[in-house]
């Protein structure tokens, strides 16, 4: 019998309980030596290697499946590893309730102490935002926190970004003006995951910065209007970032769901949006629809206002959290660096930290 006609393998247990599992999964991820790397736990086997698959004899005991496959080779499952869910667990992010606010952690302990770390960590998966407070204030002080999110996401312009009131500055960061909620480098087609900003000086009135829970609007959003959610997730935009000697440029959806339908990306930046394709079919319906989502965006309970004070660092999970700054009402000293880090080295840091207890 062929794989496809062979479908599922029904397994009825002594005790009566049933379970069906597909025969390519089953040959698949048989764990005997010959299939699996036992010094990596890396899969040897291939599924392409067979020309057809089908089984000779199943036997089942309490607690184990036994499959003898044509052509003589023989798997040993446990009963637990087919019940069981073999998916990753990964941490679960929160939208903000009411009364949110975000969390304070010295930088020296983040650094230093692994439980602390591990503690705040978690919590910036949680809530997307997290502030150490007590840093130095020399500059490049943001490379040291590669020890605890990994190394710095290199991106065109600087690898650490200065943000001063400059008259020949190349982005809006470097005016007094406001700031609207963004994320940073929507213009790349996998935006930076991760910034940290790090205030050195701030002498300035005004210029308080923002956050807002961006996928917690979003998640209002699709179940007040789907249909404007899904404009949303599947026109292009242009965005484009650039200066005298770099620019980067990406059209792509403000929203970007994965296979289960979950938010992965809200890509959100007025100032480098582009100007659409009026004569496109599918522009009224956008605009529409980004209209709607700024209305709420500007008009939300899901913002967060406060002075970011020198020696403080603000890190946000840039694909969540919309970030941004009132504007400065005066020329004192106000000095900021930002650079950037993924969130997949992030988890992998709260995993490694997790080990560690074992």
């Amino acid at each position: 019998m062929n794989a496809e006609a062979l479908g599922n393998v029904q397994v009825t247990w002594p005790d009566g309980e049933c379970i069906n599992v597909p025969t390519l999964w089953l040959r698949d991820v048989c764990p005997c030596e010959e299939c699996r790397i036992a010094q990596t736990q890396e899969k040897r086997f291939h599924l392409a290697t067979l020309d057809s698959v089908s089984i000779e004899t199943l036997t089942v005991s309490d607690d184990q499946l036994c499959v003898t496959w044509a052509g003589g080779h023989e798997s040993q499952y446990r009963r637990a590893f087919l019940s069981g869910d073999h998916a990753r667990a990964t941490p679960r992010w929160e939208p903000w309730s009411d009364d949110y606010s975000p969390a304070y952690v010295d930088f020296k302990s983040f650094q230093a102490n692994d439980s602390c770390a591990e503690t705040a960590i978690e919590e910036f998966l949680r809530s997307g935002v997290l502030i150490l407070e007590s840093a130095p204030t020399e500059e490049a002080t943001l490379e040291l926190l590669a020890k605890r999110l990994g190394p710095i996401r290199e991106v065109l312009f600087e690898r650490i970004h200065n943000v001063k009131v400059d008259p020949n500055g190349y982005n809006v960061a470097h005016t007094n003006l406001g700031l609207p909620p963004h994320n940073d480098f929507a213009s790349y087609s996998w935006p930076p995951s991760v910034q940290a900003l790090h205030m050195l000086a701030n002498e300035a009135s005004g210029g308080r910065s923002t956050i807002f829970d961006g996928w917690g609007l979003l998640e209002e959003f699709r179940s007040d209007e789907p249909e404007a959610f899904d404009v949303l997730c599947r026109v292009g935009v242009p965005f484009r970032e650039f200066d005298k000697s770099n620019e980067t440029y990406a059209c792509e959806p403000i929203i970007r769901l994965n296979a289960r339908g979950e938010l992965v990306i809200f890509r959100y930046s007025n100032q480098l949006m582009q100007v659409m394709n009026p004569s496109d079919p599918d522009i009224a319906a956008f605009y529409d629809a980004y209209y709607k989502l700024s209305r709420r965006l500007f008009d939300t309970d899901k913002v967060r206002r406060f002075r970011l004070e020198g020696g403080q660092i603000l890190i946000v999970a840039s694909h969540r959290i919309l970030h941004g700054r009132e504007a400065i009402d005066d020329a004192g000293c106000r000095h900021l660096q930002d650079a950037y880090f993924e969130h997949d080295n992030v988890r992998n840091m709260l995993t490694v930290l997790a080990r560690s207890h074992d």
